[in-house]
């Protein structure tokens, strides 16, 4: 066997179980985007007092259900109530 051929059967090798990873990876992922989505639907059933409670708005949800349906639309909740606590800090930092 020749250091070529000894080359080329590891990357062989190891390749498979990194293709198999990132199936399981992607899958996972998946899954766990419906999940989120799940829950992110129960959110609509609470009323605007209690979204406000945890500092979301229901235009908020539906700027978030805007995403395409693969995608996890808490992540984009995510980045709203974290933009809007940047904006309420900076405001908060001017006035005083």
């Amino acid at each position: 066997m020749t250091t070529i051929d000894f080359a080329t059967e590891t990357s062989r090798i190891t390749s498979r179980p990194a293709v198999a990873t990132r199936m399981v990876n992607a899958l996972l992922n998946v899954f766990q985007a419906w999940k989120n989505r799940r829950a992110f639907y129960r959110l609509g059933d609470m009323s605007d007092a209690e979204l406000a409670d945890i500092g979301l708005t229901r235009a908020d949800l539906h700027v978030a259900i805007a995403v395409p349906f693969g995608a996890d639309p808490t992540v984009k909740l995510r980045s709203i109530t974290s933009d809007r606590a940047e904006t309420i800090e900076d405001f908060a930092r001017k006035v005083a």
